[in-house]
């Protein structure tokens, strides 16, 4: 019998798979892959909320567990995804220089926001009021951490890739029986597709659609993320990741036309270079009203769980939040309940 099933292959569910490798229990993934957002996602990882200048529940513990954790799989995979980049808040204003040395004089903040005003020096860039930079800030390469993560688990016979099926599931008092397996645990790490599970398809995950674009601007020469209503990241050979878009109506995850232009006109405000766009991609975000991530126990089954919710900042909140449910079902740790599954109601 394995300690656990884990239904999901992106960021949630590797996170989760990686913490049971940590503490030598066996499980098996199931994954179709028919959740693309964590492949397309950016990837950044940012411990401010530069929009309100706001500093989120325990974002400094998340990103120093969220480094170690990413640090042990590169170091044992041989491959690198997790990457130090600052990021540049670009200025459109004395008025928002100031807001932003209002913010730096925080106590929760001012580690995080540099008070020397960057000059800009990137020819590409129209930025006369200059840029503040955020520290501790980077991106995870989701698209090399998804692969070789599934890579190893192929490897080691620990995945499976097809749709799960919900009506194969049986669900006994410590045994979860789906197909040929057998298993203490199952954790759903299943993103939007949550939608049409029936143990949690009561949860308000309403999700959010993203649209990103992929140019290749040889003259740009970036060697920062760029954060100015859009995001611009560098992604070698003159290559830029150039978004997002934040839809709340759209659930489907095929590109749109009014998406490539919002990100165009918004790209064109600041960039001064020619550039082609190579791709552009869609993915739906697993986002909660009340933006905070799904963890914890089905209501009804003890053996039934679920990690999803982590939106726009699952490379930074995956690794913490997957621990935290881990110690939650093995030790019995109270989960917050401002992240527990708990705070809404069951029907």
């Amino acid at each position: 019998m394995l300690d656990y099933i884990i239904v999901g292959g992106g960021i949630a569910g590797l996170c989760f798979a990686e913490i049971l490798r940590q503490n030598n229990k066996s499980f098996m993934v199931i994954t179709d892959k028919s959740q693309n957002s964590s492949v397309i996602a950016a990837g950044l990882y940012n411990p401010v909320i530069l929009k309100r200048f706001s500093l989120p529940k325990d974002s400094e513990k998340h990103l120093h567990f969220m480094t170690s954790f990413y640090n042990t799989i590169e170091m044992r995979l041989g491959v690198r995804f997790n990457y130090k980049l600052p990021i540049y808040r670009r200025f459109t204003s004395v008025e928002e220089q100031n807001d932003w040395f209002i913010a730096a004089d925080k106590p929760s903040l001012t580690n995080l926001l540099s008070t020397n005003i960057k000059s800009n020096t990137y020819k590409c860039i129209d930025a006369p009021f200059g840029f503040g930079e955020v520290m501790g800030t980077g991106y995870v390469d989701t698209a090399t951490f998804i692969t070789s993560c599934h890579k190893e688990l192929i490897q080691s016979h620990q995945i499976q890739s097809y749709s799960f099926d919900y009506s194969d599931i049986s669900i006994q008092d410590g045994c979860v029986s789906y197909k040929d397996f057998k298993s203490r645990h199952i954790v759903f790490a299943d993103g939007f597709g949550i939608r049409s599970n029936p143990f949690f398809s009561y949860l308000p995950l309403d999700g959010t659609k993203g649209e990103i674009l992929i140019i290749s601007a040889p003259d740009l020469k970036l060697d920062v993320s760029i954060n100015s209503g859009i995001f611009i990241l560098p992604m070698g050979n003159d290559f830029y990741k150039v978004g997002a878009t934040y839809e709340w109506d759209d659930k489907t995850p095929i590109p749109t036309e009014k998406a490539r232009l919002e990100i165009i006109n918004k790209l064109e405000e600041i960039l001064l270079c020619d550039y082609t766009v190579v791709n552009h991609l869609a993915g739906i975000r697993p986002t909660v009203k009340d933006r905070k991530a799904l963890i914890g126990t089905h209501p009804e089954y003890n053996n039934v769980h679920l990690l999803n919710g982590l939106g726009t900042r699952g490379v930074m909140l995956g690794p913490s939040m997957a621990n935290e449910l881990y110690q939650a079902i093995e030790h019995g740790h109270v989960i917050a309940r401002d992240i527990n599954l708990s705070r809404f109601k069951y029907k």
